[in-house]
């Protein structure tokens, strides 16, 4: 089933570039928020929740900026999920731009998790 492109904005009041950057770049910021823990092997990343374990291959690191992952089930398609810092120019704020893919009917789902676990990222960096 072709996965589909999609991207949310997160405004994140009260954080830094530098926080933001040790919460996705970071395998023990990624493990407070985005699964329950996390091994790395080279550029394999396997996180986990509860007894559910999924790896994603690391494509793309741009230090202090963005950080990219590709689901092992999506290896040779184009899907992968994107976690990018952005200011805004004017006034400072920071923010999280969220990339990930997602099949028609699934989309609504993925959106709803990626909601939570940026309320988990809130809470737990004190945003």
């Amino acid at each position: 089933m072709k996965k589909e492109m999609f991207t949310i904005e997160y405004p994140l009041e009260n954080s830094s570039e530098n926080l933001l950057w040790t919460m996705i770049g970071d395998p023990l910021g990624l493990a407070l928020w985005f699964s329950e823990g996390v091994t790395v092997d080279k550029n394999e990343y396997t996180f986990s929740w509860d007894d559910h374990y999924q790896t994603a291959i690391l494509q793309e690191v741009r230090e202090g900026k963005n950080i990219r992952f590709q689901w092992e089930e999506d290896k040779d398609t184009d899907a992968y999920f994107q976690l990018e810092i952005i200011t805004q120019d004017l006034s400072g704020h920071i923010g999280l731009l969220v990339t990930d893919f997602a099949a028609a009917k699934d989309k609504d789902d993925a959106i709803m998790l990626w909601n939570k676990q940026i309320d988990d990222l809130r809470r737990k960096a004190g945003m």
